[in-house]
């Protein structure tokens, strides 16, 4: 019977985590810091992590570990290269929440687009009970038909993006950050062209050298005037401390699903109330949406039932 541990169950958000009884002595915990890994994992065979941490340091001190089981696609929360040397096997799950991550920035742009932060205050705040006449308009409000898409990445969720965004009519373009990625599908443009014609742009990349750092403040000026930025990515790939500066003075609008540094510190650049109106920041739950769950656990279940059978 083998003894499986999930350390920060509390990342998947409300789901049945009694499937996994049906392989051994199953145990989770809603989060688990550092210095508690070794006491909540010394007898594991398993372990399931989303984001919980396990070095080389770490997982020399667990001899029962067999599997590690990560419930989302990124694997840099664990020692790849150390868990090989010690016969440990990695698991991830990949694909699950190309829709989700779509569809989520979909609705970003279209929030932008459509100014609703604005209009919604606008209503809330009993101004529209005092009109006098039966609607309101203020600028910019614009259609997303013709307008120029620019992708940073166009992998998977990249191209799924892509896909949407033609359906309502957008002109797509892309930027490979690897140089690797070619796709006669749409043009592809070098980074400083991208940004300076694009309406809208959404980042898909993955955080590596290549792209850590990649927009800052040498070429977010390039921006033309109410494009809309969305990470949808990895949080670095943005610097948000530039941008929080440039959102000052600059007529664009940033939304993002990711930070450097998750979850957000008290005093965040981005947090400036003089640059509320241009953000929109949701808290890296682009991945969760209903289905993608599902899917996920799937993938996990499959991982597991494929390593003890």
């Amino acid at each position: 019977m083998k003894n499986i541990v999930l350390l920060d169950s509390q990342t998947l958000g409300e789901c049945d985590l009694k499937v996994f009884e049906q392989f051994g002595n199953f145990t989770h915990y809603p989060t688990t810091n550092p210095q508690e890994i070794l006491q909540r994992c010394q007898d594991a065979h398993i372990i399931l992590t989303n984001k919980v941490i396990l070095d080389a340091d770490t997982l020399a001190k667990l001899p029962k570990l067999e599997l590690i089981c990560i419930t989302a696609t990124g694997t840099n929360n664990v020692d790849l290269e150390y868990a090989k040397q010690k016969g440990i096997a990695v698991k991830n799950v990949a694909g699950y929440s190309t829709n989700a991550v779509a569809q989520h920035t979909l609705m970003m742009a279209l929030y932008f687009l459509g100014n609703l932060g604005y209009y919604d205050n606008y209503c809330k705040s009993g101004e529209w009970s005092r009109s006098a006449i039966f609607t309101h308009i203020k600028d910019p409000i614009r259609e997303l038909d013709g307008l120029e898409w620019g992708i940073i990445g166009l992998g998977t969720i990249g191209q799924r993006v892509a896909h949407l965004a033609q359906s309502f009519g957008a002109k797509v373009s892309y930027h490979s950050t690897s140089g690797n990625n070619k796709n006669a599908q749409y043009p592809h443009k070098d980074l400083d062209s991208l940004l300076r014609t694009s309406d809208v742009i959404s980042i898909h990349a993955p955080l590596n050298p290549q792209t850590n750092n990649l927009l800052n403040a040498n070429n977010l000026t390039l921006l033309k005037d109410h494009t809309i930025l969305l990470n949808v990515g990895r949080g670095g790939i943005v610097n948000e401390a530039d941008i929080a500066h440039i959102l000052e003075s600059k007529p664009f609008y940033f939304g993002t699903d990711v930070l450097a540094k998750e979850p957000m510190e008290s005093n965040h650049p981005l947090l400036n109330p003089k640059i509320a109106h241009k953000l929109l920041i949701t808290p890296h739950y682009a991945w969760a949406y209903d289905k993608a769950r599902t899917r996920l656990l799937e993938g996990v279940i499959k991982n597991i039932a494929e390593f003890v059978k």
